[in-house]
C-alpha cells in the first residue's frame, strides 16, 4: 500500500522533510499508523499532540487507510 504523508509546521523540522511516500505491507488504522510513525521517527514524541487528516478530512484513530491515501500530520497551531 502506498501512502503519501505530508508534514506541516514543526513536524517538517522534526522529520526533515515535508513529504514522504510510505509503503505499508497491509491496511492499518490511523492509531496503528501513529504507532508506526512514532517507531520510525521517535523525534515526533517531542510533540504533546498532533492532528491527522486523511485526504483533507480530519480523521479519528479508527479510520482505515487505503492505497494512495494522503495523510497530513498537523501539529498544534497557536496564533494571536
Amino acid at each position: 500500500m502506498n501512502i503519501n504523508t505530508l508534514f506541516f509546521g514543526i513536524t517538517t523540522d522534526l522529520i526533515g522533510t515535508s513529504n514522504l511516500e510510505l509503503q505499508l505491507d497491509h491496511a492499518m488504522s490511523i492509531a496503528d499508523f501513529k504507532m508506526l510513525l512514532m517507531a520510525t521517527y521517535p523525534q515526533l514524541k517531542n510533540l504533546a499532540s498532533y492532528a491527522i487528516a486523511v485526504n483533507e478530512n480530519y480523521a479519528t484513530d479508527n479510520v482505515i487507510l487505503k492505497n494512495n491515501d494522503t495523510v497530513a500530520i498537523i501539529p498544534p497551531v497557536s496564533g494571536g
